[in-house]
């Protein structure tokens, strides 16, 4: 394993960390979790989207989800 570095907003700690108390884990735990949940859901996504288009072969622009559309705009 790796240790990294990450910047988060303080609501998002907090809830984190009152989740992880409520599930008797630690944070660490409870994020790696939650991270890999992610990439699977994304890797679920891209299958079933799939990055071409299948009749042209044309590369097609990839789903974004809300949570990034939000923070962008």
């Amino acid at each position: 394993m790796r240790t990294i570095q990450m910047t988060l907003d303080d609501n998002l700690v907090k809830a984190v960390d009152r989740v992880s108390k409520e599930l008797h884990t630690i944070r660490s735990a409870f994020t790696r979790k939650a991270l890999q949940d992610a990439l699977a859901r994304y890797k679920v996504e891209q299958l079933i989207h799939g990055s071409t288009d299948r009749c042209t072969g044309a590369q097609k622009p990839r789903p974004v989800s809300n949570t990034l559309c939000k923070k962008i705009n």
